[in-house]
C-alpha cells in the first residue's frame, strides 16, 4: 500500500478501535444502568420498541473512545486524522450534552434547538479554520463522475461546508432508530472513504479504519436486540466523522451518493411534516423517519438494517466508480 501510511498502521488502528470499543462496553453499560441513563420510547411508535424502554443510552462514548485512542497511535499520517477528530469529537460532545440532560437530568427537551444549532455551527467553523490554516486543505469539492473537475464557491465555501455538516449530522441522527442501523450503514460509508483515501494516498485512512473498528466493537452490544444505544452522543459523532472524511478528501458531493440513507431519512421527516400540515393531519408515511415506515409495514428490525446496509454498500460501489 503506497500511501502516507502503511497497511500495518491501517490494520492496527482498526484492531485498537475495535478492542477499545468492545472492552469499554463491558464497564460502561453497567455504569450507565447504575446512572439510570435509560432510553424512553415513543408510545405512538412501533409497539415492538416499547420493550426497549430503560435500555442504557449514551453508548456512543464507546465509539468516541475507540476512535480517539486508535487515531492517536504514533503512525505516519496520524496528523491527518486530527481534523476528522475535531468534527467527530466536537459533534459527539454536543450529543453527549443533549443526552445527559435528557436521560440523566430527566429534562425531556435536552438542549434547545437553537443551542444545538449554534454549537454545531461553531464546531463546523473550527474545523474549517483548522483544515484551511493548518492543514492547507481547500474546501473545494470534486465532482462525481467528472475526474479532475472541482467546484469552488470562493467565500461561500465555508457557509456551504457548515450547511453540509449540519445536514449530514441530522441525517445520521435520524438514521439511529433501529438496533444496529446507524452503525452498519456508517461502516459501509466508512469503507468507501477508506478506499477513497487509499486511492488518494491519504493518511486520513487511519480515521476510517479506526471508525470501522470502533463501530464493530459497538455492534457487539448494539446489534438486535440492543443492550445499549449510541444516543445523540454517537449519532452526531458519526455525522461529524462522515463530514470530516469527505472534506479531507474533497468529496462532500459524494455524501448524497454513499450517504443516501442519511439523506432519505431526513427527507422522509420533512415530507411527513409538510404533508401533515398541508392535509390537516394526514400522514404520507406510516411513520417517519422512513425506517419506521417499513417497520410499521411488517419489516423486522434485522431486515431494515440488512436492506439499508446493502443499499449503502451498493451505492458505495457507485461512488467508487464516480471517483
Amino acid at each position: 500500500m503506497h500511501l502516507d501510511v502503511d497497511l500495518t498502521a491501517a490494520v492496527t488502528t482498526f484492531l485498537v478501535g475495535f478492542l477499545v470499543s468492545a472492552v469499554s462496553g463491558r464497564y460502561l453499560i453497567p455504569f450507565l444502568r447504575r446512572l439510570k441513563a435509560g432510553q424512553t420510547e415513543r408510545s405512538d411508535g412501533p409497539q415492538s420498541h416499547l420493550k426497549k424502554t430503560g435500555t442504557p443510552n449514551m453508548g456512543g462514548l464507546m465509539i468516541l473512545l475507540g476512535v480517539t485512542l486508535a487515531c492517536f497511535l504514533p503512525f505516519r499520517g496520524q496528523r491527518n486524522t486530527i481534523p476528522v477528530l475535531i468534527l467527530t469529537i466536537g459533534f459527539g460532545l454536543i450529543g453527549f450534552a443533549d443526552d445527559y440532560i435528557k436521560v440523566v437530568k430527566k429534562r425531556s427537551d435536552g438542549l434547545l434547538a437553537w443551542q444545538k444549532f449554534l454549537l454545531q455551527v461553531l464546531v463546523s467553523l473550527l474545523f474549517a479554520f483548522y483544515v484551511q490554516k493548518i492543514h492547507y486543505v481547500p474546501l473545494t469539492m470534486k465532482i462525481p463522475f467528472m475526474t479532475g473537475k472541482v467546484l469552488n464557491f470562493g467565500f461561500l465555501n465555508i457557509p456551504i461546508m457548515v450547511f453540509i455538516a449540519v445536514a449530514t449530522v441530522n441525517g445520521t441522527n435520524f438514521t439511529d432508530g433501529v438496533d444496529g442501523l446507524a452503525s452498519c450503514v456508517t461502516i459501509a460509508v466508512a469503507v468507501f472513504f477508506v478506499i477513497a483515501a487509499a486511492a488518494a494516498a491519504s493518511g486520513v485512512i487511519l480515521a476510517g479504519t479506526a471508525m470501522i473498528g470502533a463501530l464493530m466493537g459497538f455492534l457487539l452490544y448494539n446489534a438486535y436486540p440492543a443492550k445499549v444505544f449510541m444516543g445523540d452522543t454517537g449519532s452526531l459523532a458519526l455525522g461529524g466523522f462522515v463530514t470530516g472524511m469527505a472534506y479531507m478528501l474533497q468529496l462532500p458531493l459524494f455524501i448524497p451518493i454513499v450517504g443516501f440513507i442519511y439523506a432519505i431519512e431526513v427527507i422522509s421527516v420533512i415530507i411527513q411534516v409538510l404533508w401533515f400540515r398541508h392535509t390537516g393531519g394526514k400522514r404520507f408515511f406510516r411513520m417517519a423517519p422512513i425506517h419506521h415506515h417499513f417497520e410499521m409495514g411488517g419489516w423486522s428490525e434485522v431486515r431494515v438494517v440488512a436492506v439499508f446496509t446493502i443499499v449503502t454498500a451498493v451505492l458505495g460501489a457507485v461512488a467508487i466508480l464516480a471517483l
